[in-house]
C-alpha cells in the first residue's frame, strides 16, 4: 500500500508540476510602435484575450518605436529572460530575418502578428498571424469604381514605406484598376499611417490644383486626414469619395457621418486572439498552422453598424 501511495503521490506531483508551468506562460511582446492607433486596439484586444486564458497567460509589451535596432534588442532581452514564446509586430518586414534566427536558435517559439515578413519561406517554430493585405486594397477599390462608374482620377495615400502591409494593399488596388482603363492615378505619395499628414498631403494637392474624384488611402487615419483637407477647402460629404482601410472606432464613425465613403474592416480581436492561442499551442507543441489568415470585411454605409 505504501507503495502504491507513494507512486500515487509522485504521479499528482507531476501532475501539479506540469500544470504550473501550462499555468504561469510569460509571452515576451514588441509592437512595431505604440502610439499607432490601430495597432492600440490590437495590443489591447491581446491583453484581454491573455487575461481571459485559462492558462493564466502573462504578456510583457515592448514598445519598439519603429526602430529596427530597438526591436532586435528587445527580442535578445526576451530570450534571455526565457520567455515561453514571443510574438512580434514588425517594425519592418524587410528585416526581420535576425530576429527569426534569434528565436529559432533559441528555441523559442515565435509568432508575427499584424504584418508578415517579407521572407517567403520562414522555418519551423515560426508562424504569423495576420490579414490578406492584397484583398484589402482589392475591396476598396472595387466599391470605389463600382461608385464612379469605372472614370474618374484618384490619389493614394501610402503607408509606411517600410511595411508590406502599404506595398500589398496599393497593389490590390493596382489590381483592380487593371480592370479600368479610364481610372488614372494622378498622385501618391506615404502620409506614414497618420491623420495629420494626410491632411497635409491632401491640403497640398488641393494648393497645387489637383483635380481628383477620389482618395484611396491605405488606412483610416490617413483616410480621414484627406477628409478634413476636403472640408478646408469646402469639398464637403460626397462631393469626393474616400476609402480607408482597418475599421477603427473613429473610421466607423465617419462613414457614419458621411466624411468617408468605404473602409474595409482588419479584425484586431481576430489577429490579437489567434496570435496568442497560437503561440500558446506551440508552447505545449500542439500543431498549428505555419500561417493564420484572419479575413478582411468591407465596411459601407449600409452596414457599418454590424461592427463596432
Amino acid at each position: 500500500m505504501k507503495t502504491k501511495t507513494r507512486i500515487a503521490s509522485l504521479a499528482l506531483s507531476l501532475m501539479l508540476t506540469s500544470g504550473a508551468a501550462l499555468a504561469d506562460l510569460k509571452i515576451g511582446v514588441s509592437m512595431s510602435q505604440f502610439d499607432d492607433t490601430w495597432l492600440t486596439y490590437l495590443r489591447e484586444s491581446m491583453d484581454k484575450k491573455a487575461k481571459s486564458m485559462p492558462d493564466g497567460v502573462t504578456l510583457q509589451f515592448e514598445d519598439a518605436r519603429s526602430d529596427v535596432v530597438k526591436q532586435l534588442s528587445q527580442v535578445e532581452s526576451f530570450i534571455s529572460q526565457k520567455v515561453d514564446a514571443i510574438i512580434v509586430n514588425p517594425v519592418d518586414t524587410a528585416a526581420t530575418a535576425r530576429i527569426t534566427k534569434a528565436a529559432v536558435a533559441a528555441g523559442i517559439p515565435l509568432v508575427y502578428v499584424n504584418r508578415r515578413p517579407d521572407e517567403l519561406k520562414l522555418p519551423a517554430g515560426v508562424v504569423t498571424v495576420a490579414s490578406d493585405d492584397l484583398e484589402a486594397g482589392r475591396m476598396q477599390m472595387q466599391y470605389l469604381a463600382d461608385k464612379m462608374g469605372g472614370k474618374g482620377d484618384i490619389v493614394i495615400l501610402l503607408g509606411d514605406l517600410a511595411n508590406n502591409s502599404t506595398t500589398n494593399r496599393t497593389l490590390g488596388v493596382e489590381d483592380v484598376l487593371k480592370k479600368y482603363p479610364n481610372i488614372k492615378i494622378k498622385e501618391r505619395q506615404t502620409a506614414t499611417w497618420l491623420r495629420d499628414k494626410g491632411m497635409n498631403v491632401v491640403g497640398d494637392w488641393l494648393t497645387q490644383g489637383t483635380d481628383f474624384q477620389a482618395v484611396v488611402a491605405n488606412n483610416d487615419e490617413m483616410a480621414i486626414g484627406a477628409a478634413m483637407a476636403l472640408k478646408n477647402v469646402n469639398k464637403g460629404k460626397g462631393q469626393v469619395l474616400i476609402a480607408g482601410v482597418d475599421g477603427t472606432p473613429d473610421g466607423l464613425e465617419a462613414i457614419k457621418k458621411g466624411d468617408m465613403t468605404v473602409s474595409v474592416f482588419q479584425d484586431a480581436k481576430g489577429q490579437a486572439d489567434g496570435s496568442i492561442d497560437t503561440a500558446v499551442k506551440m508552447v505545449k507543441k500542439q500543431p498549428v498552422e505555419q500561417a493564420v489568415w484572419v479575413p478582411y470585411r468591407l465596411i459601407t454605409p449600409e452596414n457599418v453598424n454590424q461592427f463596432k
